[in-house]
């Protein structure tokens, strides 16, 4: 494998990994808030060649609220393995995504929503309020 190459943003508000502080996404390219946020109660996939063990916060083990945003695009993260998923919105299939430095999981990316209410959801990425910092 080779050397990782990471993205810096530039803008007014960075949003980045609170892990590692890792540039992942501008204000600009937020869509919406979302206020109030149920996950699925299944944990998200490893990512190739990491073990299960102390890799995943708790919060994955049983369902839970909280603030995330929508973005149109992010950068430095790498992708999981696409998998369906039951979300309070209707059922996904989603990418769970990885900081590529520190590989805390950020949230998701959705691949294709069955739902045509929800089909302006592919392609785009949530990313969980309380992973992110503001970067400066």
């Amino acid at each position: 494998m080779g050397m990782s190459y990471r993205r810096y943003l530039s803008g007014n508000r960075i949003y980045g990994c609170s892990g590692c502080k890792t540039h992942l996404a501008t204000i600009h390219t937020m869509i919406s808030r979302v206020r109030s946020l149920s996950y699925p109660s299944t944990p998200p996939r490893l990512p190739p060649g990491r073990s299960a063990h102390g890799f995943y916060p708790c919060r994955h083990s049983t369902a839970s609220t909280g603030r995330a945003y929508l973005f149109d695009t992010v950068v430095n993260v790498v992708e999981g393995e696409p998998s369906d998923r039951q979300m309070t919105t209707g059922n996904h299939t989603v990418r769970d995504i990885y900081c590529v430095k520190c590989e805390t999981v950020l949230g998701w990316k959705y691949d294709y929503a069955y739902e045509a209410s929800q089909k302006y959801k592919e392609g785009k990425y949530i990313l969980e309020r309380n992973l992110l910092v503001d970067v400066q």
